[in-house]
């Protein structure tokens, strides 16, 4: 992981390194992060200069791995142009042709949180976002100072899945993306990177940002079966092994 020497030069902003905390995705792991401010001075175009640099966002609050013993957190980006679908990713496109796109304002719904609501419970449970209350979501999806862009997917006017995207310079970002959990044998997630990368080409940006690729963490390894992945090792974007 590269540290504060490897960032660009950002005259107006200060880094800091939060209090270790435990990990989230490698159990018995602890963790800290080094977080950008002030918030309100990165806009889309500095958030995509620290998104090169390896950072992500969570709501206004942008931050990268920052561990003392660790470096399996790895920023992660898809190579758009190179991009090639595969069996698994074909199924999903069949599977969900029918699914109609909207974007939405970025903006509260009841039925958005309620749909949050059942994927953290069946996806994540008990691993602290499963009781967000709705200021604690709006917080996490809904407040930004960049890009941002809220897609639904419906499935005949049944809302399936919301993603959040930020838009910039060289590539979207992925937020995050959530899902109706109780349809088996579905794929939404899949689905939601490839479409994803199919706006990237529609406006012609390179690179698909997908947040932390974890190579022995169940919930990020997803990320290496769409190839060429690269991380952000020492300072430097480098391509990822294609998984045996």
């Amino acid at each position: 992981m590269a540290y504060l020497r490897d960032l660009p030069p950002f005259p107006l902003l200060q880094f800091y390194a939060t209090a270790p905390y435990g990990c989230s995705y490698l159990p018995g792991r602890v963790a800290r992060s080094q977080v950008a401010t002030p918030t309100h001075l990165i806009d889309t175009t500095t958030y995509g200069d620290l998104v090169r640099a390896g950072f992500r966002r969570s709501g206004v609050f942008t931050y990268r791995p920052y561990c003392d013993a660790c470096r399996e957190c790895q920023p992660a980006r898809i190579v758009v142009g190179e991009f090639a679908l595969n069996r698994s990713h074909r199924r999903a496109q069949a599977h969900h042709a029918n699914l109609v796109v909207l974007e939405k304002p970025l903006s509260f719904r009841e039925e958005h949180y309620a749909l949050y609501q059942r994927y953290q419970m069946a996806r994540h449970q008990g691993g602290g976002m499963d009781d967000d209350s709705r200021d604690q979501y709006a917080h996490f999806l809904l407040q930004t100072h960049v890009d941002s862009r809220l897609l639904e997917f419906r499935e005949n006017g049944v809302l399936r899945m919301i993603s959040i995207i930020d838009v910039l310079d060289d590539g979207l970002s992925s937020v995050y993306t959530f899902f109706e959990p109780d349809v088996s044998g579905t794929s939404y997630g899949t689905y939601a990177i490839l479409w994803q990368l199919a706006l990237c080409r529609h406006r012609q940006l390179p690179y698909l940002y997908l947040g932390y690729w974890i190579k022995d963490s169940r919930k990020m390894a997803y990320k290496a079966k769409f190839q060429p992945l690269e991380v952000y090792r020492n300072g430097q974007w480098q391509c990822v092994d294609r998984p045996a």
